[in-house]
């Protein structure tokens, strides 16, 4: 048999819808009156109209009917987008205000903990050193003195109001090298960096180096030599990608099957082939205005950094199923007049008819009907487009006729 696209097995079936619309006399003598009553008396679970096929117009718009079986879609593949997780990114800068001396790391370096990112020269820092190098010599020398007035009055030879002012001397000057020793902690220097400062050193003492706090890739550089950046900037980012957010737009109807720990399998357009594990984590409380969709959040693990932030893919999130629900392929649920329906086999031999369901949740390409059809009950699987084109067709034409 000569097969014909899907427009064209519409066209079989017009001089069939034609007859079967109410184009016929008895339709024309009906009371508009009567017609209207009909319309409101019209439980919504049929649409008008039946359609008749022969065996051979069945086969050749490849029409398939099945019962529908029970157990509902255990499965919901939903649109999803990776974002770097917050919690795995640095945001680094000075805590004083410093020019650039010099960038060391590029975009996309890798770094680890402690390695220095950048040269930086700060004045007021220069100066917290000098201090730092006078006061820890001056806290030598009353240390001295206190430890030579203790041994002269061990041997008699001071009194203990010495021994005490030279005692008082050296508490002072240790406690100033505690604050001053704070302070540089606080312009971000580190144990090693403070023990180190030398009058003598190759570099300024107004140098430093801006270091890493963790290990991971540099994600953001948005300092050059020479520009002068205080301590409210964050020029540099340093990322982990060991580990990545999935953003999921889920649908309305799905929220009462959404939980947090339920097992995620990502894949994306980039990498065909591959899937990745992920868990529920978070889900929001409230929908897109626009959208209708809830945002969920799963944790998706990075293994050799292959996922990038930006990606999209596909989520499927596996949610536990009992509901009992019938479910029936998506391409199989058509809309006309804007009722999501479904054909089911009617009382004769190649007669289908509409009838208007509700659908649940969807993945994994079927659907559930949450009312309308229930498991048991057969219905059109396959061929569902070219019946109901057949359909929405014959009624124009029937409409044209009158």
């Amino acid at each position: 048999m000569k097969s014909i696209s899907r427009h064209g097995r519409a066209a079989v079936l017009l001089p069939l819808l034609v007859a079967l619309t109410g184009c016929g006399a008895d339709s024309a003598e009906t009371p508009p009156d009567a017609s209207a009553q009909a319309d409101d008396e019209h439980t919504g679970e049929e649409t008008a109209g039946v359609i008749l096929l022969t065996p051979e117009q069945t086969a050749e718009l490849g029409v398939v009917v099945r019962v529908l079986e029970a157990g509902g879609v255990n499965v919901l593949e939903r649109p999803a987008t990776l974002r770097t997780d917050p919690d795995r990114i640095a945001l680094v800068g000075p805590r004083i205000e410093a020019k650039v001396e010099r960038v060391l790391r590029d975009l996309g370096d890798a770094v680890r903990p402690g390695d220095p990112l950048a040269v930086m020269s700060s004045v007021e820092l220069g100066e917290a050193k000098a201090q730092h190098l006078a006061l820890k010599a001056r806290l030598e020398t009353a240390r001295a003195s206190y430890e030579r007035e203790r041994r002269l009055f061990q041997d008699q030879i001071t009194s203990q109001a010495d021994v005490l002012e030279a005692e008082a001397q050296f508490r002072a000057a240790e406690a100033d090298v505690d604050v001053i020793h704070e302070r540089l902690r606080l312009y971000g220097l580190s144990e090693q960096a403070i023990e180190t400062i030398q009058p003598d050193a190759a570099e300024p003492l107004s140098f430093f180096r801006l270091t890493s706090p963790v290990a991971g890739v540099v994600q953001r550089r948005d300092i050059s030599p020479g520009q002068t950046v205080g301590p409210t900037d964050t020029p540099i980012h340093v990322a982990r990608m060991d580990r990545l957010w999935v953003m999921i737009d889920a649908f309305e109807q799905d929220v009462p099957r959404l939980r947090t720990g339920q097992p995620v399998t990502l894949t994306v357009r980039s990498l065909p082939g591959r899937s990745f594990d992920a868990t529920t984590d978070w889900i929001s409380f409230e929908l897109d205005p626009e959208t209708r969709t809830v945002r969920v959040r799963a944790m998706a693990q990075n293994p050799g950094g292959v996922l990038r932030a930006g990606m999209f893919g596909t989520a499927a999130i596996h949610i536990e199923n009992g509901n009992g629900y019938a479910t029936i392929p998506v391409d199989a649920v058509q809309t006309i007049e804007g009722r999501p329906v479904v054909f089911v086999p009617g009382n004769e031999p190649g007669e289908f008819r509409a009838v208007a369901v509700t659908t649940g949740a969807e993945g994994a390409g079927m659907v559930e009907l949450t009312a309308g059809l229930a498991p048991g009950d057969s219905a059109v699987v396959r061929g569902a487009f070219e019946l109901m084109s057949a359909a929405t067709a014959g009624g124009r034409s029937a409409e044209h006729g009158h």
